[in-house]
């Protein structure tokens, strides 16, 4: 027999879930509407969440995310999770697409290298697990600061010089942001030679529930493949493993 789920909890981590960011405050008739929950059963809980720090309340009545929260992430490695979940799916992509792929999260303004699954077929590939490098550059780097609000965005660029370490290196602060703002648009980000030049990559993103970016994939091949029949049929696969990788980190959410 199933056994039976508390659905007070599941319907706390919906209101947990509503908030978009950190820094937000939230009403709690806004929060009940995001949550799907009435203002009173909102009301019940959020008070809760607030006696055990999970939430706090200024002034106006408005909640943002508390200590407790942050205090737990802090022990959580997100590029962690995500490989444990996603090996499988990254195996079956490697041998589909015939390349490296890489699994990356963004930390302190840095790309991490979480995972590097596949052989190089056609180039040499020269990343490692554990490897941190700047985003500007690669497919995997770009598509993780495409997770960045506007703000955020413009605060990395503004943080140090952009170096070109190819002639196609994007080294424009401008020209840089644009093409973030298309990668948004268009869903996956392109490295034509910027980090090598015989290396083009294709990255996509792995979201959270509520649609913001945690972690990206990348496959990186050699750059006489470039072309757009190639850039749609990588990103298309891409993205579908970027969605199953998400729906096993968020198995529950995936279920609603």
């Amino acid at each position: 027999m199933t056994t039976p789920k508390n659905q007070s909890v599941q319907k706390a981590f919906a209101l947990l879930r509503s908030f978009r960011g950190p820094d937000e405050w939230v009403s709690n008739a806004e929060l009940s509407r995001r949550a799907k929950l009435s203002k009173a059963a909102a009301h019940r809980l959020i008070t809760t969440l607030e006696d055990i720090g999970a939430v706090v309340r200024d002034s106006r009545g408005a909640y943002r995310p508390g200590l407790v929260l942050a205090s737990l992430s802090r022990d959580i490695v997100i590029g962690d999770l995500v490989r444990r979940a996603s090996r499988g799916v990254l195996a079956d992509l490697a041998d589909q697409l015939h390349g490296i792929i890489h699994l990356g999260v963004l930390e302190n303004s840095m790309v991490t290298y979480a995972d590097r699954i596949g052989a190089a077929t056609h180039v040499t590939v020269p990343s490692q697990i554990g490897a941190r490098l700047e985003p500007y550059c690669s497919a995997l780097g770009k598509t993780l600061l495409s997770g960045l609000s506007d703000e955020q965005l413009d605060e990395y660029l503004c943080e140090g010089a952009l170096v070109a370490l190819t002639p196609q290196t994007i080294t424009d602060r401008r020209r840089l942001f644009a093409e973030i703002r298309d990668i948004r648009h268009r869903g996956y980000a392109i490295d034509d030679r910027e980090v090598y030049s015989t290396i083009c990559c294709v990255g996509v993103p792995i979201r959270d529930p509520n649609g913001q970016v945690v972690a990206a994939l990348s496959l990186a091949d050699t750059a006489a493949h470039m072309s757009p029949g190639w850039k749609d049929e990588v990103s298309a696969a891409l993205g579908s493993a970027a969605a199953s990788i998400s729906r096993k980190v968020y198995p529950s959410y995936a279920m609603q």
